[in-house]
Order: structure tokens, then sequence, then C-alpha cells
């Protein structure tokens, strides 16, 4: 069964995000604001949930954030947790979190996510 992939342009207040299991892209990017996050990341939730159905045999899933919110970062562990599920049932995934060198709080929620999650997580310095 294929599964079309989810692709929601960035705007002021919500990231850039790709969800393509053909091309093996899962990207979540830019800033996170979302006056209604549920709202927002009710889709991305249920895609990932359908994505579980079948996974790839490998999947990574990049972070390149540069701000978010409260809200937001609840639902990051959330969608980590999907992912967390995901490689308990066979299908290796790992978690990139990109942050830039002198961004202190963006390493500092990476080390954190890091520890909530039993999947393998690397902690990137963003060069772009």
């Amino acid at each position: 069964m294929a599964i079309a992939p989810l692709i929601i342009e960035s705007s002021e207040l919500t990231p850039e995000v790709v969800l393509d299991k053909d091309s093996n892209v899962f990207l979540f990017k830019g800033k996170s604001l979302p006056e209604n996050p549920l709202g927002f990341y009710k889709p991305i939730l249920n895609w990932i949930d359908e994505y579980a159905m079948q996974p790839n045999a490998s999947t990574e899933v990049n972070f390149k954030m540069i701000y978010f919110n409260t809200s937001s970062s609840k639902v990051f562990l959330d969608i980590m947790k999907k992912f967390e599920a995901i490689n308990r049932s066979g299908s290796k995934c790992c978690i990139n979190w990109y942050y830039k060198e002198d961004d202190e709080e963006m390493l500092e929620a990476g080390e954190i996510y890091s520890e909530r999650v039993n999947l393998e997580f690397n902690l990137i310095v963003d060069e772009n």
C-alpha cells in the first residue's frame, strides 16, 4: 500500500515538513509557533501512524529547527515517541537533531530529547 508524501510549506509560524516514504525523506525545518498546535500537527501524527504500519527498513528523521514554543516541544516528543515505537517493531529509526554552533538552547533541547527517547540520536552542528 503506497502512502502519499505529506509536504507542508513553511510559514512565519509553522515549519516546513516533508514526510516522504518513497524518497526516504523525513524533515522538520524552521520555526514552530502555531496558534493551534494540535490542528497543525494532527495530520502529521496521523501520517506517521499510517507509515508505522509499513515503515521503511531504515528511517532518519531530521529536525532542523530555528525556534519552537513549548506546545510544539510536546508534539515533537510525541513524534519521536512514534518513531521510537517503529524502531522497537524492528525498523531502524534515528533522529538527527541539527543546531547552529552558537545556539546553546537548540543544543540543550536536543540533549533533553535524546534522554527522553530510546533511539539513536545524533546531535549535529548545522554548517548551513
